[in-house]
């Protein structure tokens, strides 16, 4: 095999696990535009190696990746972004491929936003155990392998990460679809209408809520942790006004949807998703909420959403 032959069978098989190593990333660094980066750097590395002495190239590009993206955890501009108190998680809508794997429980979970928000109370070490673990199934000698660690010491990681995570959340089973879909409804409908006692009386006690502002323009997340609270904050929000639909550019229609494998309502102008209100239910209640405006962590939400052929919105006009 002459060099351009074995180059352009080298990216091939580099190709072929892009998508992997994109929700690797993705899960990693809970956004999908720094997952984009890491895979594409992880592919300069590929390109620069020495291919012919890798043995397995799946392992050797895990390892890259995941190293890549703890690097980019533990560097000072991420602590300074992740710390200031005005980062949030890039919602992706139902279907985007870095949502995948996605066969069992535990590696659909591990997208939801609400747990991507928790991780961020982990080292990056122990989030890169707890993703490998979880969502890809690797062994603790492989997880050992990855992270330059031994077995002990991935096995405690994975131990501390699963009692903070499971410390900060109430747990619980999937939502039936069509459950979901109810409560979000009358969730709108509630809202909507202004009935605080009804949004009140579809909130856990610890419920807790999350959004970085009308039009995304916060400079810090502004959070909202006991149910009446919220249930003001949303009657207020969700309360069309002429002002509401300047700062949208336009009047938006609302729209039930899947994000990050769960329920979600967007508001859609044109063919712009404008706003989204994403929500975890357990036990047959909402637990947290995360609102999201900012257009660069929308964009490719949107881009997604172009493709796709919505249902009938909830409501037509704003």
């Amino acid at each position: 095999m002459d060099s351009t032959a074995a180059d352009l069978f080298d990216t091939s098989r580099f190709e072929a696990g892009r998508g992997r190593l994109a929700s690797l990333a993705y899960r990693l660094l809970g956004s999908a535009t720094d997952a984009e980066d890491a895979v594409q750097d992880a592919f300069l590395h590929w390109q620069a190696a020495d291919r012919q002495r890798i043995k397995v190239p799946e392992a050797w590009l895990t390892k890259v990746v995941t190293n890549l993206c703890l690097d980019r955890l533990r560097s000072a501009q991420a602590r300074r972004e992740r710390t200031a108190g005005a980062w949030l998680p890039e919602p992706l809508l139902d279907g985007d491929p870095m949502l995948g794997p996605a066969d069992t429980f535990e590696q659909r979970e591990s997208v939801s936003l609400a747990l991507l928000t928790l991780m961020e109370r982990l080292s990056p070490v122990e989030r890169a155990v707890y993703v490998l673990r979880e969502a890809f199934a690797y062994g603790h000698a492989e997880v050992a392998e990855i992270l330059d660690i031994t077995e002990s010491t991935s096995q405690q990681h994975l131990h501390r990460a699963r009692r903070r995570i499971t410390a900060a959340r109430s747990g619980g089973t999937e939502v039936d679809p069509a459950s979901a879909r109810r409560i979000v409804e009358e969730f709108l409908a509630a809202a909507t209408s202004g009935r605080t006692e009804r949004l009140v009386a579809l909130l856990t006690d610890d419920a807790t809520a999350v959004s970085d502002g009308a039009g995304g323009l916060a400079t810090t997340l502004m959070r909202y942790d006991t149910p009446h609270r919220i249930a003001a904050v949303v009657r207020v929000g969700f309360k069309p006004t002429d002002a509401k639909r300047r700062l949208a550019g336009g009047t938006p229609a609302i729209h039930y949807a899947l994000v990050n494998g769960a329920p979600a309502i967007l508001f859609v102008v044109g063919d712009q998703v404008v706003g989204s209100t994403m929500f975890d239910i357990i036990h047959g209640k909402i637990a947290t909420m995360h609102g999201i405006a900012a257009p660069t962590r929308l964009a490719r939400l949107t881009e997604a959403w172009r493709q796709h052929e919505p249902d009938a919105p909830l409501i037509a006009q704003w």
